[in-house]
């Protein structure tokens, strides 16, 4: 047979099978005087084992491991790697689909592309027009994609997100857009903002979780003088729990 006819029988292009002369995966047959390949019908059937292989979506590498054991005492372990790694892909596809499903549900220009476990969280969140709850919601998603402990986070702080309480001390938080650094309401409301985060929420932040350098003095910079200010002592107050 000649390359054309063989390709044909096999169900390939004449392209893949001179691609797999050229990777050693296809040894090359006997040519005639004038030049042309001649193939058996060993080659074809070494050629139709290839073809099957690389459908179930074995590299050519992987393919030729596989035919390198005449006994193919190693396909079922190749196959079951193959099978692991589609089930991967699986998952990952299944994630992200679920992601999509939360964007898809939301009402257009009201959501972020955000995780299952942030859009549940927020969804917990009472609507409101105060820019510091806005900022806050806006700084949780430095965390998503953290994986396992993002999402322990997110959980533990739905029972905040959903306290009124809350409202109002970002609304006291509000109304010190525009006083000094020494303003005297300070105090009391970063002690009650630390007060009104439940001890779950610590405990779900990661013992020892550093954080990066510069962030602090880049957060605080996003607040006017006294707005920084509660936020700088609600974070020593963290500090001090050895969380932050």
């Amino acid at each position: 047979m000649r390359i054309g006819e063989i390709a044909v029988l096999v169900g390939v292009t004449t392209r893949a099978i001179r691609h797999y002369h050229h990777v050693g995966l296809l040894p090359e047959p006997e040519r005639r005087p004038n030049g042309y390949r001649v193939y058996s019908v060993r080659d074809a059937v070494l050629l139709a084992r290839v073809r099957r292989l690389t459908e179930l979506g074995l590299s050519l590498d992987e393919v030729r491991d596989v035919l390198a054991d005449d006994a193919g005492r190693e396909l079922a372990d190749v196959l079951e790697e193959l099978d692991a790694d589609l089930a991967r892909q699986q998952a990952e596809i299944a994630e992200r689909r679920r992601r999509l499903a939360v964007l898809l549900a939301a009402p257009p220009g009201e959501t972020e592309p955000v995780s299952p476990a942030l859009a549940a969280l927020l969804a917990k969140a009472p609507p409101t027009a105060s820019p510091s709850a806005a900022m806050d919601r806006e700084h949780l998603t430095l965390l998503d994609g953290s994986g396992p402990a993002g999402e322990r986070l997110y959980a533990a702080l739905g029972p905040l997100a959903a306290d009124p309480a809350l409202l109002a001390l970002y609304e006291r938080l509000d109304e010190l857009a525009d006083a000094p650094a020494d303003d005297p309401r300070i105090p009391a409301l970063a002690a009650e903002l630390v007060a009104a985060v439940p001890d779950e929420v610590f405990a779900a932040i990661p013992a020892g979780g550093a954080v990066a350098a510069g962030f602090k003095e880049a957060l605080l910079a996003e607040y006017p003088p006294a707005q920084a200010e509660v936020v700088r002592r609600v974070m020593e107050a963290f500090m001090e729990r050895g969380r932050v």
